[in-house]
């Protein structure tokens, strides 16, 4: 039975791979005088891979299957048989841990992608309520030092005043839209639009197709609470260091990254401490990490923190992953706050 189902599998393989009837042939057998020719065969596979073999002069065929995942190489010729390798791969492990590194990778530039893009419409709405002039446009003024603050390129200002002046460009409105992910998560969608019907549609589509729910207004946002941060690399600073001088500067809280075991040696330089103030005592502490040299992020403005972490299993973390993700691929979707454990 064993040698049958080898034999029939074998043939199946090669008449695919040379464009001929799928159909068994009835005469095709394992013989003993083919045996040497078969361990010699199997002697050319490499680590890997398997051999897939006939003898020039005989019909018969013999194989050697591991697994579904394979690729056919062309057929060779060597010791006197036709030689056509399959080389399978061993399963690629995502857990956990693969997926928070993935996940981590390119955050840095989607998060300065998202303030351009929120730089850009806020000129805009300045633009349009008080004119191009930042002399005479307050509001303009106190964006382009915010915008040089943030490091953002001069070309994407000059571009978004001139392109508020054309017809048909509509101020910004700023909304949150609050839904529940997996687990009970809370989750906040921050959206400054042009067409709010437009982005409340594009969020309602990526909530029913990444299984979220959409929540009544004020249902998730009192789970939340808005603070200026400044984000500091763990390899930035020492952490009694910073817990000291942002105290002392008057923060109201540092909060620490996540702690795990799996990855945190190979991957310190992606997480963070985030210094937690409220708007009045931002400028100062944001004094104070520049004359102590400690590097900083600083926010766009300001941030929602939830007041309780919830915990939730792994399946749930990815789903709640891939929710969010799929939101901050919206245009108008600025930033995605959630109440989720890291």
């Amino acid at each position: 039975m064993v040698t049958s189902s080898i034999q029939v599998c074998g043939s199946f393989l090669f008449k695919i791979s040379n464009g001929v009837s799928v159909k068994p042939s009835t005469t095709t057998s394992i013989t003993p005088q083919h045996k040497d020719s078969f361990a010699n065969s199997l002697k050319h596979a490499n680590k890997g891979s398997i051999v897939l073999s006939r003898n020039i002069s005989s019909s018969s065929w013999y194989t050697c299957t591991s697994s579904f995942d394979r690729f056919l190489m062309p057929i060779g010729v060597e010791n006197g048989c036709l030689i056509r390798k399959i080389i399978t791969f061993g399963p690629v492990c995502m857990g956990r841990k693969s997926c928070k590194i993935a996940g981590r990778k390119g955050v840095k530039d989607a998060k300065k992608t998202k303030l351009y893009g929120r730089i850009a419409k806020e000129v805009i709405s300045a633009v349009k309520k008080g004119g191009p002039n930042p002399v005479s446009n307050t509001a303009l003024a106190a964006l382009i030092e915010k915008a040089k603050e943030l490091d953002v390129p001069k070309d994407i200002l000059e571009r978004n005043i001139k392109r508020a002046s054309e017809k048909g460009q509509e101020a910004y409105i700023e909304k949150f839209y609050e839904l529940y992910g997996y687990g009970g998560v809370g989750v906040i969608a921050e959206v400054l639009t042009d067409k709010v019907t437009r982005a409340m549609l594009m969020i309602r589509g990526v909530v029913k197709d990444y299984g979220g729910k959409m929540a009544d207004s004020g249902s998730i946002m009192f789970k939340f609470r808005r603070a200026r941060v400044a984000t500091i690399e763990v390899t930035d600073v020492d952490k009694d260091q910073l817990f000291s001088i942002a105290l002392e500067a008057g923060a109201d809280d540092v909060i620490e990254p996540s702690f795990d075991e799996d990855d945190i040696n190979e991957n310190s330089s992606e997480r963070c401490f985030k210094v937690v103030s409220s708007a009045e005592n931002y400028p100062a502490i944001l004094s104070k990490l520049r004359d102590e040299g400690i590097e900083f992020e600083m926010d766009k403005g300001f941030e929602l923190l939830p007041l309780t972490p919830i915990e939730v299993d792994d399946e749930a973390m990815d789903l709640n992953k891939e929710l969010i993700d799929k939101l901050l691929e919206l245009d108008d979707v600025d930033a995605v706050y959630t109440d989720q454990k890291d």
